[in-house]
């Protein structure tokens, strides 16, 4: 158990038996009445997010949520199989829990899986990946990195946007929030 005033960014809420990530947080001293905390909540599950308020004090029980580092190691059926980097212990992982994070998920990476109660409940992927794009239009003569955009099919099956200059077999920098081109890897 905590109070409102130890809410703290990504700390998880336990609410009406849903678990509730902070997503922003704000402590509000009005000059009349008493202090509270006006909060952004993300639902952990549906990704549905709200807005709460808290009056300052009032106590909110918070989740035990074990967030480790693991390894995707291959896709089983509906599931996707992690390894613990420490334990090797392997846990399979839904696609509903992964959500758009399996457009991006590639075999051998690193990625933050958060456990309640031994179930996974969400799957946090690096900022960025390198991708291999598999299929896009050639490029043609003159195209300039400030023209438009084509789309372009990566190695995990995921469409991205790419300046008119990438070609195919080129491996691409894509952000992982929102599927965005953020430049050409060499090397």
């Amino acid at each position: 158990m905590a109070t409102s005033n130890d809410l703290k960014n990504g700390i998880i809420l336990k609410i009406d038996g849903q678990l509730w990530a902070v997503v922003d947080f704000q402590h509000v001293k009005p000059g009349k009445g008493g202090a509270f905390v006006r909060s952004k909540l993300k639902n952990v599950l549906s990704g549905k997010v709200v807005d709460r308020t808290f009056n300052a004090g009032v106590k909110v029980e918070t989740a035990n949520v074990d967030k480790r580092s693991m390894q995707y190691l291959y896709r089983d059926g509906d599931s996707f199989v992690f390894m613990d980097s420490q334990s090797y212990d392997q846990l399979p992982v839904s696609e509903a829990v992964l959500g758009d994070a399996v457009r991006y998920l590639l075999e051998n990476q690193e990625a933050v899986v958060a456990v309640h109660e031994g179930n996974p409940i969400y799957v946090e992927l690096p900022a960025s990946v390198e991708l291999v794009i598999e299929y896009t239009e050639p490029g043609l003569q003159g195209d300039r990195s400030t023209g438009g955009t084509k789309p372009a099919r990566v190695e995990t099956g995921a469409e991205v946007s790419v300046p008119l200059f990438i070609n195919q077999g080129e491996k691409i920098k894509v952000d992982t929030r929102d599927g965005s081109y953020l430049g050409r890897v060499t090397g």
